[in-house]
C-alpha cells in the first residue's frame, strides 16, 4: 500500500475518480472523502444511479443521441422539423445547441471526429447512417455544425464529398466561433447566432 495512504480501499478509490477526464489525484481525493462524510443511503444512490446509467442508457435508433427510449424525445416530437439535420460531434454539442433554442430540426451525432492522428476514420463514425437519412428523401438540409478544428473542418469536407450527388442543402454554422473552438464551450448567444446564420457550404473553409 502507498504509504501516502491510510487505507488501501481509499487508495483504490481515489485511483478510479482520477480516471475520469480533467480529474486529479488531489480532486479525486476531494470527492472521495466527500463521499465518506455522507450518509450510506447517498452514497448508494450515487453508485446505484452510475450503475444504473451504464446498464440501461440506450442510444437513439434514428440520431445517436443519448436517450431512455429506443428513440429519443427530439426525433420523436412530431413539431419537429425532420427536413432538417444539425450534424453535431458528440451529445454534449446536441445539449449546448439545444439551450440556444434556435434550432427546431432534428440532429446526428457522429461520435466524434476524423482524427488520423488518434486513429478514428471515417468507418468508426456515424457517417453512412446520416448518407441513409438523407437517401430517404426527407431531408432538404444538412446544417454541418462542428467545431472550428482541422479535425472538424476535414470531417465537413468528407461529409460534404459524401453527400455531393444528394439532392440536399448542405449549409456549415457561421465563423462567429473562434477557430479551435469547440461547441460546448461556446456562449448560447454566439452560438445560437452562428447556427441562424449558417453558410451554404461549398467544401472550402
Amino acid at each position: 500500500m502507498n504509504q501516502q495512504y491510510p487505507s488501501a480501499l481509499l487508495e483504490k478509490a481515489v485511483g478510479e475518480f482520477a480516471k475520469l477526464p480533467g480529474i486529479g489525484r488531489k480532486t479525486a481525493m476531494r470527492l472521495v472523502l466527500h463521499l465518506l462524510r455522507q450518509e450510506s443511503s447517498a452514497v448508494e444512490a450515487f453508485g446505484n444511479a452510475i450503475t444504473t446509467l451504464k446498464r440501461e442508457v440506450k442510444y437513439c435508433n434514428v440520431c445517436h443521441n443519448i436517450s431512455d427510449t429506443d428513440t429519443c424525445q427530439i426525433c420523436a416530437n412530431p413539431l419537429r422539423d425532420a427536413s432538417t439535420i444539425c450534424v453535431v460531434e458528440n451529445i454534449r454539442d446536441v445539449m449546448a445547441v439545444e439551450a440556444t433554442q434556435q434550432f427546431r430540426g432534428l440532429y446526428h451525432v457522429l461520435g466524434g471526429v476524423i482524427s488520423p492522428m488518434d486513429g478514428v476514420g471515417p468507418g468508426d463514425l456515424q457517417i453512412e447512417s446520416l448518407v441513409k437519412r438523407v437517401e430517404s428523401g426527407v431531408v432538404k438540409e444538412v446544417i454541418l455544425a462542428l467545431s472550428s478544428t482541422m479535425e472538424g473542418d476535414t470531417t465537413n469536407f468528407y461529409i460534404f464529398r459524401k453527400l455531393a450527388k444528394a439532392n440536399v442543402k448542405l449549409s456549415v454554422i457561421a465563423r462567429g466561433i473562434s477557430i479551435g473552438d469547440e461547441l460546448e464551450y461556446t456562449d448560447e448567444v454566439t452560438l445560437g447566432r452562428s447556427i441562424a446564420n449558417r453558410t451554404l457550404f461549398t467544401g472550402t473553409v
